[in-house]
């Protein structure tokens, strides 16, 4: 059983880089891990994924923008989101596969 809390959001402009973070309250060591977004209007989607040993995947439209990134250590997994386009505005979601989510943090890009 592990809790997830987001944070990080904000608003910022377009071509702009946020930091998502997702704090565990227990140890994800052995999980998947994944970040997922919903924006208005649309479904949670998948954006990125990271394995217990490293491994990354991206939906194609992040792909060179964003980074997901985790220290099982300090139980964090991380979304570094850079050169941010309006379309990336969303409610982004930590996720651990195939358990618990996040409470969600705003990201809104607009100038």
């Amino acid at each position: 059983q592990v809790q997830l809390v987001e944070s990080g959001g904000g608003l910022v402009q377009p071509g702009g880089s946020l930091r998502l973070s997702c704090a565990a309250s227990g140890s994800i060591s052995r999980y998947v891990m994944g970040w997922y977004r919903q924006a208005p209007g649309k479904q949670r989607d998948l954006v990125a994924t990271i394995s217990s040993g490293g491994n990354t995947n991206y939906i194609d439209s992040v792909k060179g923008r964003f980074t997901i990134s985790r220290d099982n250590a300090k139980s964090t997994v991380s979304l570094q989101m850079n050169t941010l386009k309006p379309e990336d505005t969303a409610v982004y979601y930590c996720h651990v596969l195939y358990g618990a989510w996040g409470q969600g943090t705003q990201v809104t890009v607009s100038s």
